[in-house]
């Protein structure tokens, strides 16, 4: 793949925090710089980004497929990840996964057809006691997300994108 020179000088900033033998230490920075530019980090993203840094491609795939925050896909404009790890599903996590779901009409890990909303359930965010929580697109995390709580995110979100 070939990336834009912009990409590449954000790529170059991002190696130059790093000893010059050390490189690929800005593995994850790089996938970042790509999902943002891209929304997601295609596998020919992946084999651009490890031949920039010098890495073998499944050493760059292992690290896109190890942290939900890399889409391998594109996803809707707002990618709802619900925490389903066993505090939060002590607490009603899945049944917010399915509510989700449910009220927008897909399964874990679909988008909606009009491409605003991809749901996912998620490994652990950090936040048991404030269970269930979610991230909506890798940055903001939201406790105590009741069916009340999902369905005014939903409808907030969707006034947002109008």
């Amino acid at each position: 793949m070939t990336f834009s020179e912009q990409t590449l000088a954000r790529f170059a900033r991002e190696v130059a925090k790093y000893p010059a033998d050390q490189k690929q230490s800005a593995v994850m920075a790089c996938l970042a710089i790509v999902q943002q530019e891209q929304g997601h980090v295609s596998a020919e993203s992946e084999n651009g980004i490890a031949t920039y840094l010098g890495m073998a491609p499944i050493a760059v795939h292992e690290v896109t497929t190890f942290y939900n925050m890399y889409n391998q896909q594109p996803v809707g404009r707002y990618k709802l990840n619900v925490c389903t790890n066993l505090p939060c599903q002590l607490r009603d996590g899945e049944h917010a996964l399915q509510h989700l779901c449910t009220k927008l009409g897909v399964e874990p890990y679909g988008t909606t057809a009009d491409g605003v909303f991809t749901v996912q359930p998620s490994e652990c965010l950090g936040a048991c006691a404030d269970a269930p929580v979610m991230l909506v697109n890798d940055r903001q995390m939201l406790s105590f997300m009741s069916p009340e709580r999902l369905d005014e995110l939903v409808e907030t979100l969707r006034k947002a994108q109008e």
